[in-house]
């Protein structure tokens, strides 16, 4: 099997892994959702059963800015992946395609992080930086 055939198995492989590990992370984003609703449930009151009062407003609304702040990384994240998956596939956004698997890397543990490493060391191959248009005149991209 010549380079380019094995440098475009490859990147297939890791676009429909990127598909998969995307859907993952928005899934999992979905978690804390519970943790806003009870948030707001906290913060307007309706959380109020016991003689000795709820718990103080603005621990609901921390939840709540929390909660949201968690759900909107994590769906951004996905789609940031979704699209990285896509970029391999069509061999675009070099760039991209690698900052988001660092950020997978770092932040979605297990399957994120070595989904990420794996794209890392086949990014930074020459043929493939050649195949994303990324590799200058002088080699070095």
């Amino acid at each position: 099997m010549d380079v380019q055939a094995q440098d475009a198995e490859h990147l297939k492989l890791l676009s429909i892994f990127h598909y998969i590990v995307a859907a993952m992370m928005a899934l999992a984003a979905c978690i804390p959702i519970l943790h806003l609703v009870i948030g707001y449930a906290i913060a307007s009151g309706r959380l109020d059963g016991s003689k000795h009062g709820g718990p103080p407003e603005f621990i609901g609304w921390f939840l709540v800015v929390g909660a949201a702040g968690a759900i909107l990384f994590g769906w951004t994240l996905a789609a940031c992946t979704v699209v990285a998956g896509r970029s391999l596939a069509q061999r675009k956004r070099y760039l991209f395609c690698l900052v988001v698997a660092g950020v997978m890397a770092m932040t979605c543990m297990p399957f994120g992080t070595v989904l990420g490493v794996f794209t890392i060391i086949v990014l930074m191959r020459p043929s493939v930086k050649q195949a994303f248009g990324a590799l200058s005149v002088g080699g070095a991209a």
